[in-house]
């Protein structure tokens, strides 16, 4: 797993909580890297896995609930350091649109050794909303999930996004069910 959400994992523990956490999940969960992670380095996802399940267990905070608000976090970073796909996209639905047709592609360029998440989607239709299939041998669907809702946040587009998760032998796989928040306030 790229090094870059090793440290941004990090970051956001630090100020969500303090530095005091991350030294304590890192002496807890002894991480065979030793818990130094540069941003362009490759890890194990393990180390990850642990550290979210001991910040649980120290804040009382379900896994599912930090892996949403770290893929807030995540989100807040992308849009800061690869802008140029959000401007690009100019909605949250066209960014999904482009993840494995475009981003993907690019991330793939740099880190040639990524292990990147599987992303199709099937565009809305009069009776269908628009689906967002995701598909990976981690368990990171509910990360995903704050990601696409931050996405929506960033485009000021209030959406409701209803998950279903299931596995398939090792691949964990998950259906984002998109919908366009309709207000409720009546016009005149």
């Amino acid at each position: 797993m790229r090094g870059l959400v090793f440290t941004e994992f990090l970051e956001m523990v630090e100020d969500t909580f303090d530095y005091d956490m991350v030294d304590t999940l890192i002496d807890n969960t002894q991480p065979k890297s030793g818990g130094a992670y540069t941003a362009v380095g490759s890890y194990d996802y393990q180390e990850l896995e642990n550290m979210v399940v001991e910040l649980s267990a120290q804040s009382g905070m379900a896994v599912g609930d930090l892996l949403q608000a770290f893929g807030k976090h995540l989100a807040g970073v992308f849009t800061q350091n690869f802008a140029q796909f959000f401007v690009e996209a100019g909605s949250a639905l066209a960014l999904f649109r482009e993840i494995d047709r475009h981003i993907h592609v690019e991330v793939k360029k740099l880190y040639p050794d990524a292990e990147l998440p599987d992303f199709k989607y099937e565009d809305a239709t009069a009776d269908t909303p628009f689906k967002l299939h995701y598909r990976s041998e981690r368990n990171l669907y509910l990360l995903a999930y704050g990601l696409i809702t931050a996405c929506f946040e960033y485009y000021s587009e209030p959406h409701k996004v209803d998950v279903k998760h299931w596995q398939e032998g090792s691949v964990h796989c998950a259906t984002f069910e998109i919908r366009p928040e309709v207000s409720s306030q009546v016009r005149h």
